[in-house]
């Protein structure tokens, strides 16, 4: 009888104890995935904030233009446009369609200074023309850490056994931010 009831103890012992250590390595791993998932959401918020310095600088820019390069108005038009689609999106996928509408014709913006002399001569311009280069390099680093700290989550949700806790406390993939087709990721080409 006392035999029997050691083996019982040691056995309740033994399931406590790996009890305990399934429900550390439970905790571990959701605290795991929701530092990833906040890397995500940090690393969005970074896009945004660059992004939003971006979209303060065009108006600027635009309306440096437009005192030089009136029979422009076409393309400073679709500049605005595009910027204030970037203003409302409110998703990466919103945000990347809204980048993709704007390349174009920002890229037209600034071919633009090269057929008028006195623009490109224009302090005023070409300090926005070294912002707004400044700013699309933080962008591009901005973008690379976001989309580092997607791989890495979106890795960790998908492997064993991680997953099995991804899938009952429902973390889902995050998107990368990305251009959306081949035509836009080549250089604008400008006609005048």
């Amino acid at each position: 009888m006392t035999m029997m009831l050691g083996v019982i103890g040691t056995a309740a012992i033994v399931g406590l104890a790996l009890g305990a250590i399934a429900l550390i390595w439970l905790v571990s791993t959701y605290n795991g995935l929701v530092s990833r998932r906040m890397a995500c959401t940090g690393g969005w918020a970074q896009i945004d904030v660059q992004l939003k310095r971006r979209y303060d600088l065009i108006p600027n820019l635009v309306e440096t233009v437009k005192g030089y390069a009136t029979h422009e108005k076409e393309t400073l038009q679709q500049v605005i446009a595009a910027r204030n689609q970037g203003l409302a999106a409110n998703t990466p996928q919103a945000a990347a369609a809204a980048e993709s509408a704007l390349a174009g014709p920002l890229g037209r913006l600034m071919a633009i200074s090269e057929a008028y002399p006195d623009l490109k001569a224009n302090a005023g311009f070409v300090q926005l023309q070294g912002e707004l280069a400044s700013t699309e390099s933080q962008i591009s680093a901005a973008r690379q850490g976001y989309n580092q700290a997607v791989q890495s989550y979106n890795a960790s949700i998908a492997m064993f056994p991680t997953a099995i806790v991804a899938g009952m406390m429902a973390f889902r993939e995050e998107p990368f931010f990305e251009i959306q087709s081949f035509e836009e990721r080549e250089a604008p080409k400008v006609k005048f």
